[in-house]
Parts: structure tokens; sequence; C-alpha cells
């Protein structure tokens, strides 16, 4: 999970997703590191401050394909989205 590091997540940040997420999928999120860090990266090249919340409660969703992934967010305004996501992390259970 080191490579989180590399993604702006500390040591308290890298825990908590390791206690929020199952152990199955953790052992997949480890693997696919490359893959968890291509879609953390798009979410912060977008303008989402509040990744890691989002990482944390939602780390299933970045072992997406990087394309579905980005298209769960690319279907709505930019800033609007942003916006609501800083207000709300729990909306990304609505997109």
């Amino acid at each position: 999970m080191k490579f989180l590091e590399e993604l702006g997540f500390n040591d308290e940040d890298i825990s908590e997703v390791q206690v929020n997420t199952p152990k199955l999928l953790l052992k997949e999120f480890a693997e696919g590191k490359e893959l968890v860090s291509v879609n953390v990266n798009f979410l912060r090249d977008l303008g989402v401050l509040n990744y890691k919340e989002i990482v944390i409660n939602y780390s299933d969703m970045f072992l997406m394909d990087p394309s579905n992934f980005k298209n769960i967010f690319l279907k709505y305004d930019k800033l609007d989205l942003i916006e609501k996501i800083s207000k709300n992390v729990t909306i990304i259970e609505h997109l």
C-alpha cells in the first residue's frame, strides 16, 4: 500500500483505507496499484480535492477500467460535480 504515498496519502490515510476495505478487496487493491493510481490521478487532475476520502470510503471503484471510471465523472458538469463532492462525498454512490 506504499504506492498510495506517491498519490499524496499519509500513513493515517493508508491505515484508514486498510480498515475500511474488505480483506479480499484489499489484496486486489494492492495488486492493482497501477489501475488504482490511474483512477486516483484522474480525480486529482479533475480537481477533486477530497479524493483521499473517496478512496478511503469507495476503494472498490478504483479497480474499475479507467475509461469506465472517467465516464462516470465526465458526464456531469465539472465544476458542479467538484462542488457537490466537496460538500458530501456520499454523492459518489449516486453517480
